[in-house]
């Protein structure tokens, strides 16, 4: 039975990689679609979002097949644990890559106008932290996962300021409160995926080390996606 349990485990990972690679592209894709105002790619992302679900679901199902057939414990147990959990995330990854391809589609009907400054910082932090959250995933690096957890504040404060600069340009330019408000919300929703992202580095910490921690504070170090200094 420990055979087929490991087959089993494996197979999991496999199909937790596959859906990870899906719903990073999506989130690619959306990001994209707002910076370019291409509906087409929007419209993309937009009708993808079936089958992240569909992924998410059947990994779900699997999950509580094996532990109903083999009850495992120990390693094996965590392991399980954490793919659902990481599941969980990556779908609402690829909810909230559809909420940024709508606001696309939005934005494309409407006349052009520039987007806050602060959505650019907000977007390479945001994506620097998906990225570095499924690589120490995919290699299970703890030092990678550290570095997510420790990005996430530097993320907030630029939602904050992201905030600050939408309430300045409304007032200067309050026929385009349409168009802000759609980029003040993509910058939302990238928050929120800087978020999940840090979830993830959390579940990749438990199921390398068994220890939860959500939140405990974290150590400081050098952000991820920020150079050292010279």
């Amino acid at each position: 039975m420990s055979m087929h349990l490991q087959q089993e485990i494996e197979n999991l990972k496999s199909k937790l990689l596959a859906l990870v690679a899906t719903a990073k592209g999506a989130v690619e894709m959306a990001v994209k679609s707002v910076d370019e105002r291409d509906a087409a790619l929007a419209q993309e992302v937009v009708d993808g979002d079936f089958a992240i679900d569909r992924a998410e679901v059947e990994l779900e199902e699997d999950c509580l097949k094996i532990l109903a057939l083999y009850q495992p414990v120990a390693t094996n147990l965590r392991v399980i644990i954490s793919v659902m959990k990481i599941d969980n995330d990556i779908e609402r990854i690829g909810d909230l890559a559809v909420n940024i391809a709508e606001r696309a589609l939005f934005l494309c009907g409407e006349p052009p106008i520039h987007a806050p400054s602060d959505l650019a910082d907000m977007r390479v932090k945001a994506l620097a932290m998906l990225t570095g959250s499924l690589d120490a995933l995919v290699h299970l690096d703890l030092k990678r996962a550290r570095e997510v957890r420790t990005s996430d504040d530097e993320v907030d404060d630029i939602n904050r300021q992201l905030f600050r600069e939408f309430s300045a340009a409304v007032q200067k330019n309050p026929e385009q409160v349409d168009g802000l408000l759609s980029y003040l919300s993509v910058g939302r929703h990238l928050e929120r995926i800087a978020d999940y992202a840090t979830n993830i580095a959390e579940d990749v910490i438990y199921l390398m080390e068994g220890e939860i921690v959500r939140h405990k504070p974290t150590v400081p170090s050098r952000p991820i996606g920020i150079p050292p200094k010279s």
